[in-house]
């Protein structure tokens, strides 16, 4: 069978007991880069062996992988941080055990999008995750499409391009759209920011910005 299991997305405190276990007793895991899963697993004096899972050969992988399963073997799949599938891969092979008759099963752990959201002080009762914003194709139609969404929207972003993503998000959204910034979360040096999107903009234009991303912006109350 195969499971995905969270892991931590800063501090190596964050993982489930749960988690720990399974990690010790399947046969095989699957990481998305070995040498920082490696650090993790020597944390917890896990030692299994280990293979690479990333967005540049699961096409290639995932028969080889799903062969290996139905004969009897059982693997962990885990992502440099956080829960497999939330822009890290997973959905194709989760997609092909399905199709295969292999039970999946997906343990609760963390995810960077939800500490960010809950402490933004923005609703999060209704939202919409977008995970990472095209970079070039799509990136102004899917800007505009956002501009009357009224559930608050979820995005993430590498430190480089958040001052320029928030630039773009006040032309398209309004520079008085509230919005909530969050990095380096759960680390020593965790920052949440908030305010509208001109002034979170201009806070980190003045900074050197380092860390994961979480921009969490309000919905359009004027629909």
């Amino acid at each position: 069978m195969l499971y995905l299991v969270p892991t931590p997305i800063g501090n190596l405190k964050d993982v489930t007991l749960r988690s720990l276990e399974v990690l010790q007793q399947v046969d095989v895991i699957l990481c998305e880069d070995t040498r920082t899963s490696s650090k993790f697993l020597n944390h917890y004096q896990i030692q299994k062996p280990l293979s690479p899972y990333h967005q540049h050969n699961e096409h290639k992988v995932v028969a080889h992988l799903t062969d290996q399963m139905k004969a009897g073997k059982n693997f962990a799949l885990i992502t440099d941080a956080g829960t497999p599938g939330i822009s890290d891969p997973a959905f194709l092979l989760v997609r092909a055990c399905v199709q295969e008759g292999i039970k999946v099963e997906c343990l609760p752990g963390t995810t960077a999008f939800v500490p960010a959201l809950v402490n933004s002080g923005i609703p999060s009762n209704r939202f919409v995750f977008e995970g990472f914003l095209p970079l070039k194709k799509g990136r102004q139609t899917l800007f505009k499409q956002l501009a009357t969404e009224e559930r608050t929207m979820v995005f993430y972003e590498s430190p480089m391009r958040l001052v320029k993503t928030l630039e773009e998000m006040a032309g398209y959204f309004g520079a008085d759209r509230y919005c909530s910034v969050s990095r380096e979360l759960t680390k020593m040096f965790e920052e949440n920011y908030r305010g509208t999107l001109q002034e979170v903009a201009e806070h980190f234009r003045l900074k050197t910005v380092k860390g994961e991303i979480v921009i969490v912006v309000a919905g359009d109350k004027h629909q």
